[in-house]
């Protein structure tokens, strides 16, 4: 519609519909931002969640922790472990090579221990060569055993033959046929011996 002036005025209830809509949109808006803090979370209960949220994680990682560190501790048990049987199959095996080269060289020093008691090996390069294998074999825990006058023990020693004696009050070596040899505590082999026995 034209008013006097020539231009077009509003329509009354077109502008109260236009004034009524846009009061809603605005009462609407308002209740959505402030219905009580309804859809939001407030800044109180988002610390509690992040808190709650960091309790959890800290757990597990404990428990992972945890986990990793009795892990570490059988890994570690299995490695000393390994370690000791490592050294002593170590040692047993050098304990056995030794004895199976002394054990090659009884023969050997068998005929040393007769030339000396023969009174071969008193002096000159023989006996020389002699003390010098006896000084090797000792560094490695060789020892020979078995002499006359040693009371006799069955451990140590292999009677070849027993005899009567009224010198002695115990079984005691009177001849030593071949003398024993032991690397460190194991008995190569027992010194053969005749034994007097007392009457």
């Amino acid at each position: 519609m034209n008013d006097s002036t020539g231009f077009n005025t509003p329509d009354d209830e077109g502008a109260e519909n236009a004034l009524t809509d846009a009061a809603s949109i605005v009462d609407g808006a308002a209740n959505a931002l402030d219905t009580n803090n309804d859809g939001k979370v407030s800044a109180e209960e988002l610390a509690a969640a992040d808190e709650l949220a960091a309790g959890d994680a800290l757990d597990q990682a404990q428990l992972k922790a945890a986990e990793h560190l009795e892990d570490l501790k059988r890994l570690q048990a299995e490695y000393v472990n390994y370690r000791k049987r490592v050294d002593r199959d170590r040692s047993m095996a050098s304990e056995v090579a030794t004895a199976q080269t002394i054990e090659a060289l009884i023969p050997t020093l068998d005929d040393i221990a007769a030339a000396r008691e023969h009174g071969d090996l008193e002096e000159g390069p023989f006996a020389s060569i002699a003390a010098k294998l006896e000084a090797a074999l000792g560094q490695l825990g060789w020892s020979s055993f078995g002499a006359v006058g040693e009371v006799f023990d069955p451990a140590l020693h292999e009677a070849l033959m027993s005899q009567p004696s009224t010198d002695v009050s115990q079984p005691t070596i009177v001849t030593v046929a071949q003398p024993g040899h032991r690397a460190g505590d194991r008995i190569l082999r027992p010194a053969r011996v005749i034994v007097a026995q007392p009457e």
